[in-house]
């Protein structure tokens, strides 16, 4: 729910770079407002704003409260809309700039036991859309959206859960460094949608070939997984008062289960199949030879 930037220092950032955080409640645009213009105080001009800030409620809809569902709408659309309306003059007067907004899998395909969080989702994908096409005409001024898979962040922490179950986000993660990595790259060489995993890019093509399989399959697998999981309490989260814990950049899933990140797993992968076929080219090579 919070925000802060980070003004550029030198050419050689990340490594020399100066942050500067500055609590901002991301639902309140004059507080957003006056992030900005603190933003441009310090270092002139702002050439990338992230919308980041992004929470949700878990379980069945009708077992949270509205002011639950609101928070969740509040902060993950409502918030990224503030930061547009604070960054997009700046860029204007600039005539450059490039707006990020963190927009999810969930944008692409809907999470179930998530209604909220989906809307909220949906929503931004859509807004950075209609962005875009208001600002096609101008050259260096860009609307993006990243599109990460599971990451391993303190996020399944604060998020409200109803459902009475252990959140469990499996084994598959990749890092908050994959997301910051994917979100400079974007910042650099700016791209409409960017996917940050295979999965969330695996979870587009599906729902766009085949919404209704798409929604039986993913229904019934969490269904079987939020049957099968271990009982917890119902907690609000950190959606309507702080959280002391999790306030790292990691969630310690992957370090607790001792596993290697999903971008690792993916990358060996890769290498494996790609060290595969040219063997099996090598081989099928010689025997055509003999």
């Amino acid at each position: 729910r919070y925000a802060a930037f980070k003004p550029p220092s030198s050419p050689s950032f990340p490594h020399s770079s100066r942050a500067i955080a500055f609590p901002t409640d991301v639902t309140d645009s004059d507080a957003v407002q006056r992030l900005a213009e603190a933003a441009v105080g310090i270092s002139g001009r702002v050439d990338t704003w992230i919308n980041v800030a992004g929470t949700g409620v878990f379980g069945p809809y009708e077992n949270a409260s509205a002011a639950l569902h609101r928070t969740t709408i509040e902060v993950n659309l409502i918030g990224a809309m503030n930061g547009a309306s604070a960054a997009l003059p700046i860029f204007k007067r600039q005539c450059s700039g490039v707006l990020i907004s963190t927009v999810s899998m969930g944008g692409w395909s809907p999470v179930p036991f998530a209604a909220a969080y989906t809307a909220s989702k949906f929503g931004l994908r859509g807004f950075n859309a209609s962005l875009r096409q208001q600002f096609t005409a101008s050259e260096d001024i860009h609307i993006c959206g990243v599109f990460p898979a599971m990451v391993d962040t303190p996020g399944l922490e604060h998020v409200a859960n109803v459902s009475g179950k252990v959140i469990d986000p499996g084994p598959f993660l990749y890092t908050p460094e994959d997301v910051a990595a994917a979100m400079l790259r974007v910042a650099r060489r700016p791209q409409a949608e960017v996917g940050i995993g295979w999965p969330a890019r695996a979870s587009q093509v599906a729902y766009a070939l085949s919404p209704r399989i798409t929604e039986l399959i993913v229904g019934a697998i969490f269904r079987k997984l939020v049957t099968s999981a271990g009982v917890a309490a119902k907690t609000e989260g950190a959606l309507l008062s702080p959280l002391a814990a999790g306030r790292s950049a990691s969630g310690g899933y992957l370090e607790r289960k001792g596993l290697p990140s999903a971008g690792a797993i993916s990358s060996t992968g890769l290498l494996l199949a790609g060290l595969g076929l040219a063997i099996g080219s090598a081989v099928l090579v010689r025997r055509q030879k003999r």
